[in-house]
């Protein structure tokens, strides 16, 4: 289903209905400030698994993140913050920036890694952080899969796509609506990822390059 959200004024019926999905179990394709991504409900422990299965990993290896509405929901979901460490979020936040952080007994299992820590984003796009504040708790967030829903792992190699499967809401139904619940057409999305920073050690390290510019800084 490709549903239309409003990249400025997501219409309230519409946001209640992803919502409703999204506590119903659901999975879906939504836009962020960087890519368009994978998500379902945290605390659904199956719809996680689904994802898994979509993106073809292992739960226990993969490397999850999620979305928060903002400082102080991501504070819920870590250890204990230092005054530096929450400068330098509140510097970048919101924004294309995922931060590794040590998680909180309030992250679900299944999204831990086995350093027990968990990436967390705070994006700066309207209909994300809509969707999290109508839930009341933050979203899985995943990239699309290499494959299409008519070539999936068991017809080999993946296929390189074009771009356009990954930006244009249409086409990313046309790909990939029919493994999840619903596609939000919030707009032509990106092609960069956000820039993941690892602040789990005594200074943050970059471990992989995307939409953010980043310098290097001391916490």
């Amino acid at each position: 289903m490709l549903l239309q959200l409003h990249p400025v004024n997501p219409q309230p019926r519409n946001i209640k209905m992803v919502i409703e999905c999204l506590l119903d179990g659901g999975v879906i394709i939504y836009p962020t400030d960087t890519i368009y991504g994978l998500g379902c409900d945290i605390f659904q422990h199956k719809a996680v698994e689904r994802i898994c299965r979509i993106k073809q990993v292992d739960p226990a290896k993969a490397q999850l993140s999620f979305i928060c509405y903002d400082l102080s929901d991501l504070s819920n979901y870590t250890k204990s913050i230092s005054t530096p460490l929450y400068r330098l979020l509140k510097t970048h936040l919101p924004g294309p920036y995922t931060f590794i952080l040590p998680a909180s007994k309030q992250v679900p299992r299944i999204l831990k890694s086995r350093k027990d820590t968990i990436g967390l984003r705070i994006p700066d796009n309207t209909i994300a952080r809509s969707l999290i504040r109508e839930l009341g708790h933050p979203i899985l967030s995943s990239s699309l899969p290499l494959y299409a829903s008519d070539d999936g792992p068991s017809a080999g190699a993946p296929r390189a796509l074009p771009v356009e499967y990954y930006t244009d809401p249409e086409m990313i139904q046309e790909k990939f609506g029919a493994l999840v619940d619903i596609v939000i057409d919030g707009g032509i999305g990106g092609i960069l990822p956000s820039t993941i920073v690892d602040c789990t050690g005594d200074t943050p390290v970059v471990i992989r390059k995307g939409l953010g510019e980043w310098e290097e800084a001391e916490v």
